[in-house]
């Protein structure tokens, strides 16, 4: 089998976004990304077992894109990451377009950061997505499917 060069996103595949989003912003409006605690946020169900996974048997990059106007965002990915995904730390991509990144696959929940135009295979993830993959468990499925093709 031959190893795959992944990106995973942050915020909404891996780290739980929304749910700090929902406990802040139910009354305001506004861009919660500029005020949610990124250090604090909690992992997505199945996320720990599937990067795992992931990380044994391909390339695994984190792929991000934190509000510019928030530096201090930036080490808080990068301290999150470190907290549940130590093997990782030093993958960390921060980045405004995901098309310019190179690989087989990329898992994002997002399609306006360049998604669409990835050169590999994008894993639209989230209920929230058309087409979409829902949770972890649909897409590791479509990667171990990847990996059948690859051989």
């Amino acid at each position: 089998m031959k190893k795959l060069r992944i990106y995973v996103d942050m915020d909404g595949v891996i780290a739980d976004f929304d749910k700090a989003k929902n406990r802040l912003f139910k009354s305001k409006q506004g861009r919660p990304d500029l005020y949610v605690d990124y250090l604090h946020l909690d992992i997505i169900p199945g996320a720990e077992e599937a990067m795992s996974y992931l990380n044994e048997h391909h390339e695994v990059f984190i792929a991000s894109t934190p509000p510019w106007s928030r530096i201090q965002v930036w080490a808080d990915k990068r301290a999150w990451l470190e907290r549940w995904f130590p093997d990782l730390k030093r993958k960390l991509i921060l980045t405004h377009r995901k098309d310019l990144l190179i690989g087989d696959v990329l898992i994002d929940d997002s399609c306006y950061r360049g998604q669409p135009n990835f050169k590999g295979n994008w894993i639209w993830f989230g209920d929230k997505n058309y087409p979409r993959v829902i949770d972890w468990k649909d897409c590791l499925e479509i990667i171990k499917n990847m990996e059948n093709e690859k051989i």
